[in-house]
């Protein structure tokens, strides 16, 4: 099992555009959510996946597994991962976290997504 660890920037303003960067308010809120799960071993794994009405769709979600070929970047004690198949289309992208009147949840802004749906939940 092969894994490259990264190193994220030293604060949420540098992005990197080889790598998937993660905002410090993202980060905090990923960090709060594993503690109300009482949970310190789990990474939160993004990835691309086939669906929506674009051709493809983000997941993110929280592992415990360790694939052959993930990146794993630590940001702030939180540990994302990717798996290698979507890395190219996720390079660059930077998730964030809102929470505002309007709108609350994760959001993830992608240089390579060159449009989206409706829905919100699929890009191509």
């Amino acid at each position: 099992m092969t894994e490259q660890v990264e190193t994220a920037p030293e604060s949420a303003t540098e992005t990197r555009a080889d790598s998937i960067n993660v905002t410090d308010g993202a980060a905090a809120k990923v960090k709060s959510l594993l503690e109300q799960e009482g949970r310190d071993d789990l990474a939160l794994r993004i990835a691309v996946q086939p669906g929506g009405c674009s051709g493809l769709r983000y997941q993110l979600f929280f592992d415990e597994r360790s694939l052959d070929g993930d990146v794993i970047t630590d940001f702030n004690g939180v540990n994302v991962v990717v798996d290698r198949m979507s890395v190219p289309y996720l390079n660059g992208a930077t998730i964030d976290f809102v929470d505002s009147i309007e709108k609350q949840g994760f959001t993830i802004d992608n240089p390579n997504a060159t449009g989206s749906c409706a829905c919100g939940d699929s890009f191509h």
